[in-house]
């Protein structure tokens, strides 16, 4: 299932959410209710910015697996280096 994040301009709060790509969340309640938290204080009425997003892109830090140092790298990360 996808991941969306929605902003509320209401309490500047970014919330994350899985649900189908047939769904259109529009309200803040909406938002809260899809990821199991509570409205607080902003009202459950107030609308919500769909941002955009790469969807369920897995980024990571340090070194490249695929590059062994060697010119060209390795091909499918397999080097026994």
């Amino acid at each position: 299932m996808p991941t969306y994040e929605y902003y509320c301009p209401a309490n500047h709060r970014t919330v994350e959410v899985m649900h189908g790509m047939s769904a259109q969340l529009k309200t803040w309640g909406e938002v809260c209710a899809a990821a199991g938290e509570q409205p607080g204080p902003t009202h459950a009425d107030e609308p919500v910015e769909k941002l955009l997003s790469a969807g369920m892109v897995i980024t990571r830090s340090g070194p490249d697996p695929m590059d062994c140092g060697r010119p060209g790298g390795c091909c499918g990360g397999g080097c026994a280096m």
